[in-house]
This record gives C-alpha cells, structure tokens and sequence, in this order.
C-alpha cells in the first residue's frame, strides 16, 4: 500500500480579537485510508501572550497512514476556542486545510470563521458567553449546507508539515 507520513506542529494563531486562546484539532481521511499509527486528533494547551497577537502553541502532529488510492486525501480541521477571565470557554472560529499532497516542508495557513447568530443571540454572547456553535462538525469541511449559514471571518491558524510519500509509484497511486 502507499503511505503518506504526516510531521509538524500547530505552531499558533495570530489576529484573534483577544487572546489566551487554545485549539482542538482533528485529522480526517477517507473510507479508504488505514490509520497505520500516531493520534489522529488532539488539543493544544491555552496561551495567553503578554505581548502581540500571536498565540504559541507548537503543537506536535506525528501520523502515518496507508492507501490505495489518493481519493480522500487527508485533511486537518480546527476548532479555536478563547477561555475568558471567569474560565469559560467559548468558540471563536472553525477552519480546515488539506494536507499538502506534495511531498516536503509546508507552511500552512487556515482561516477559521465562527457563526453569526441573531441579535439577540449575538448580544448575549457579547455580554454572557457562549453564542451560536455548529450542531456537526462535519459543516467545517463538506459544504452541503456551510452556505446556509452566516459567518464572520476570524483569525488564522499557522501550521509546519512535512510530507512523506512512500510507495506512490510502485502501486501506481498518482497525486
């Protein structure tokens, strides 16, 4: 079988409206990939910079997985979340990028979003916490009904991979 191996790290985020923010992160592949080892979601840990309006997180991803065909090509999702004075948590933007299919070292950066609700809903949010969040996290990478909904753009989220290939060309995979 071909194999991809997935190195990097979730490096931070940058132009959030306020800091101290963490991620939640998820790796997705089609019916047709074996997960082959290494953890395939994960959470950083909160960073609150004294200075600027990057968060740090250096976030380790280490995955390998199998193939047999290139359809499904893995793609990573993110769920930022900013965690207020009082130590609740709330959503702040959602976003995914395909896993470069080249083989190398990728600077990668994904845009998130967050859902707008009504004014009422937006009002509360502003002053209690919490507001509109996604029902399936399956909206934050197939569009079926993302165009349904009202969003505002976010911040983004830097990543670093590297890219293995290994066996395309033997079983006559091509990327």
């Amino acid at each position: 079988m071909a194999e991809v191996h997935i190195i990097g790290q979730i490096s931070g985020a940058s132009d959030f409206p306020s800091k101290s923010l963490f991620c939640k992160w998820s790796l997705h592949a089609g019916g047709g990939w074996k997960l082959v080892s290494g953890v395939k979601e994960g959470q950083t840990q909160i960073d609150d910079p004294a200075y600027g309006n990057i968060s740090w997180w250096c976030h380790p991803i280490d995955v390998h997985y199998a193939t047999k065909g290139p359809q499904g090509w893995p793609k990573i999702h993110v769920q930022v979340y900013y965690y207020d004075k009082y130590g609740r948590s709330q959503i702040y933007g959602y976003g995914f990028c395909h896993i470069p299919t080249t083989p190398g070292t990728h600077k990668i950066e994904c845009y998130t979003w967050r859902p707008i609700g009504t004014v009422h809903e937006e009002f509360r949010r502003h002053f209690l916490g919490g507001g509109v969040q996604l029902r399936s996290l399956d909206l934050i990478y197939s569009g079926n009904d993302r165009y349904r909904l009202q969003t505002e753009a976010m911040g983004t989220v830097h990543l670093e991979l590297g890219v293995i290939l290994r066996n395309f060309a033997k079983y006559g995979v091509e990327t």
